[in-house]
């Protein structure tokens, strides 16, 4: 999309692809979606005094005028699909919309004494919160969340404004910018739903929100931090029928899936799955214990928070403050007689000593750790200060993971992008291998991604590589006998997914360009 200098529409006027269109909506103060109904046109974005606009008819002078003087900007003007402008429209300036702008316009000035921090009269902070505005805006951000999949809710304050962002896909979009004479009763209404300190603005705190969208229940887990200028807030949205917990359903290729089955059947030992915090580590091994959850095992977990409820599970959530920490609740629950034990993250050389003790009196371990790849697990756990013969006895596999973005199949169509062969060579596909993108669509919101899978590294223990822990091998020895015995590695793995059209190639080089 090139950038027209001029605001004179009747030069032709640059052309707006659907991938060019915002994820979600644009939402300008003092512009109404009655007026972007009646005159066709989609804002795409504002900064520095210069308005993008997207229009049916390019050529509306009227248009262009009445929005320079609204907003006080430089309009540049785009042209586009008719057919695409009205469906976006539709979608997301209908008359059934909520305008966020006449909600703005509803609530009174706040002043600056309820912006700057420090000196807030609760009493008024409590009242400003319970306005009807203000609710309906709260409850307005949260339902367009959920109807656009996102996982996350950022509201950050800065200076002189506040920024609304989703996490959509594990990608996060700036949604829209609000005043900052919102921020007290924005973040005060989210105290109060969350049950949290309105009046404690000095400590991070965490709460709940349970709220229920149509037939669904969905979880939101709060944050409050404070930051330079206010408190910032992250609502995570957990559906908990949106979770996939199949591991079928996951992404796994059929030869990793196998052996990834024949491990988790294992009777002790360890399994290790690693990865970035958002890479669906969790989801993975949840996954792997609905599998195994019979009526004749006892599994237990530990974890921080639990996410999501399994049935026939006994899930026990860590509660730093009273002292109950991972490693306090697992010298526990050996007691319990457990037959398989979840630990939510190994972060400390306690944690894994226990873990290995477990695994050595006849316990099936599952654990998450942070590292970029498979093998570097291993370094991961001496640089804690195990002992290279128990991680050599215990482990039994460990699994790398990231997730990358799915094509969206209502709009996947071939991509005809000039990838060098170079760019092919590192992926390992041929000069001939057809790759395909998503074109944007109502479905995907215009972001040619609908939901996601997983690539995968799986490194099984042979005796070959039990010697190598033992005689403390780096993460590059590991790897490469890893690779002889047949590892696909987070690359190849998603080359794969690649050729069968699953995902692009900027979504794999953009998860696995650290491993």
């Amino acid at each position: 999309m090139t950038a027209d200098n001029s605001p004179d529409t009747s030069r032709t006027a640059p052309v707006c692809r659907p991938e060019d269109l915002p994820k979600v909506p644009l939402v300008l103060e003092g512009l109404s979606s009655r007026f972007i109904r009646d005159r066709r046109f989609i804002p795409l974005e504002l900064k520095n005094n210069r308005l993008k606009v997207l229009m049916a008819d390019p050529g509306d002078r009227e248009a262009v005028e009445a929005l320079s003087i609204a907003l006080s900007a430089d309009v540049r003007v785009y042209s586009g699909d008719g057919r695409m402008i009205d469906d976006y429209i539709s979608r997301y300036y209908g008359q059934e919309a909520q305008d966020i702008s006449e909600i703005i316009d509803k609530i009174d000035d706040v002043g600056p004494e309820f912006v700057d921090s420090g000196g807030e009269d609760v009493g008024h902070l409590k009242d400003l919160a319970s306005e009807a505005p203000i609710i309906k805006l709260v409850n307005l951000l949260i339902t367009r969340a959920l109807e656009s999949r996102a996982s996350d809710i950022h509201i950050e304050p800065f200076e002189d404004e506040l920024k609304i962002r989703y996490r959509i896909d594990g990608v996060l979009h700036e949604i829209e910018t609000m005043p900052k004479k919102l921020q007290a009763a924005i973040v005060s209404r989210i105290k109060i739903m969350s049950r949290l300190n309105i009046a404690e603005r000095r400590l991070p705190q965490d709460g709940r929100i349970r709220i229920r969208a149509g037939e669904k229940e969905i979880d939101l887990r709060v944050s409050t931090v404070p930051v330079l200028h206010g408190e910032g807030v992250v609502m995570r949205i957990l559906d908990k029928e949106g979770v996939v917990i199949d591991l079928d359903r996951l992404g796994f290729s059929a030869d990793i899936l196998e052996q990834f089955r024949q491990l988790i059947r294992k009777p002790h030992g360890i399994l290790l799955v690693t990865g970035p915090t958002g890479s669906g580590k969790t989801t993975t091994l949840y996954g792997a214990l609905d599998k195994i959850n019979t009526p004749d095992r006892k599994i237990i977990t530990v974890e921080d928070p639990v996410e999501y409820q399994l049935k026939g599970v006994n899930q026990i959530q860590v509660k730093p403050a009273i002292g109950l920490t991972f490693a306090t609740t697992l010298r526990h629950i050996v007691r319990q007689d457990p037959d398989v034990i979840m630990i939510g993250e190994i972060r400390d050389l306690e944690t894994a000593e226990i873990a290995v003790q477990s695994a050595l009196t006849g316990h099936m371990v599952f654990a998450t750790l942070h590292t970029n790849d498979a093998p570097s697990a291993v370094t991961r756990l001496l640089d804690l200060g195990m002992e290279s013969f128990l991680l050599s006895s215990t482990i039994r596999g460990i699994l790398a993971q990231r997730l990358v973005r799915v094509i969206c199949p209502n709009c996947r169509e071939r991509d005809d992008s000039a990838f060098t062969i170079e760019e092919r060579a590192l992926f390992g596909l041929s000069a001939d291998t057809v790759l395909y993108r998503g074109r944007g669509c109502e479905t995907c919101t215009w972001t040619g991604y609908y939901g996601r899978q997983g690539v995968f590294e799986l490194m099984a223990m042979d005796d070959e590589l039990r010697r190598l822990v033992l005689r403390n091998a780096d993460a590059n020895e590991l790897r490469q006998r890893a690779r002889e015995l047949g590892m696909k590695t987070l690359l190849e793995d998603g080359a794969d997914k690649v050729r069968r059209g699953v995902t692009t190639l900027q979504e794999v080089f953009r998860v696995t360009q650290e491993a």
